[in-house]
């Protein structure tokens, strides 16, 4: 490991001075992707500034303004909050599904959105990896891939993005708020993850020197209805393989709302826009359930060792549909 400063950020307009200072500084919350990029020689900043002093612990609900969290917030202190967990149950199990315990209490909501992916050829410095350095190939579309992506891909970058938290905030049109020396600005969540294109090295639409201050859930009924449910090859502390976050209003049988998106299955967390779209209006059952996974998995275009994922993801989606809707039978 080289040689890198360190400086404590006590308020958010110090934090962005202090970005705008080093064009290789990177923002330290709990560390827990960042200070393992750096260990393998991924990330290389020449200053470390550490946010977790930042005023940005907050967790607020209200019925007019939906959620609102803080940055430094940390996951384990948003799994167990009980506002989050009475009215978006999906994000709480999310949080509660990734990583480990002791990893949870310093991991921070800033931090899980801007986390890398886990590729191997990305983290081997020994590999080409068009989004480590762009322009060397992927080696994973002929190699090791059988948990990368099977949407939104491109013939530059396979990769699946990690997150388990973000799927949840994807379906639930979360807004992520930033403060720049230029001033505020927000980002739907669905705009915030760029697709992979030719780019895949230029992951996100934040701004340069920008401090992301919280992320904002807005109102929604049918969050209080959701679940989030994560497969992964053993029973802890594993990435996913395929996961989906859904909620679900159905009345008389008929589906009023619902949200769907997919988690690692492809660059970005995936809202199933297609499938809510076949739902909404419809029937509630089985049958209903499977042609709106179907319609939404007609675009995978998956690499000879993953296409499993695409029957995997299309019976989560009628487990986690119908799940949700015998309960609101009840």
């Amino acid at each position: 490991m080289r040689e890198f400063g360190y400086e404590r950020a006590h308020d958010v307009a110090g934090a962005v001075a202090l970005l705008g200072t080093d064009p290789g500084a990177r923002l330290l919350g709990g560390g827990t992707n960042l200070v393992d990029l750096m260990k393998a020689g991924v990330e290389r900043p020449s200053l470390l500034i550490d946010v977790r002093e930042l005023p940005l612990d907050e967790v607020r609900f209200s019925p007019e303004d939906g959620l609102r969290i803080g940055a430094t917030v940390t996951n384990s202190d948003l799994a167990a909050h009980p506002e989050v967990r009475r009215h978006y149950p999906a994000l709480s199990q999310a949080l509660l599904a990734g990583a480990s315990g002791q990893l949870r209490n310093m991991a921070t909501v800033g931090g899980n959105l801007l986390q890398r992916t886990r590729c191997g050829y990305f983290a081997d410095l020994a590999k080409p990896c068009n989004k480590r350095a762009p322009g060397t190939g992927c080696p994973a579309r002929a190699g090791d891939h059988r948990n990368h992506a099977i949407l939104g891909a491109s013939e530059h970058c396979v990769a699946t993005h990690p997150s388990d938290m973000a799927v949840a905030l994807a379906a639930f049109d979360a807004v992520v708020s930033y403060e720049t020396a230029d001033g505020p600005g927000d980002l739907p969540v669905e705009e915030f993850y760029l697709p992979v294109g030719d780019t895949p090295h230029i992951e996100t639409a934040l701004p340069a020197g920008a401090v992301i201050t919280g992320v904002t859930l807005p109102p929604a009924p049918a969050a209080a209805h959701s679940r989030y449910r994560k497969v992964r090859e053993r029973a802890s502390y594993a990435f996913a393989i395929g996961s989906v976050a859904a909620a679900l209003d159905v009345r008389d049988g008929v589906v009023r709302d619902v949200r769907l998106a997919f988690g690692a299955v492809a660059s970005r967390p995936w809202r199933a826009r297609s499938a809510e779209r076949a739902l909404t209006g419809g029937p509630a059952d089985g049958t209903a359930f499977a042609a709106a996974a179907d319609a939404e998995l007609a675009a995978a275009r998956p690499l000879p060792e993953n296409g499993y994922k695409v029957t995997l993801m299309r019976n989560l989606v009628v487990a986690e549909l119908t799940r949700l809707s015998e309960e609101a039978a009840r």
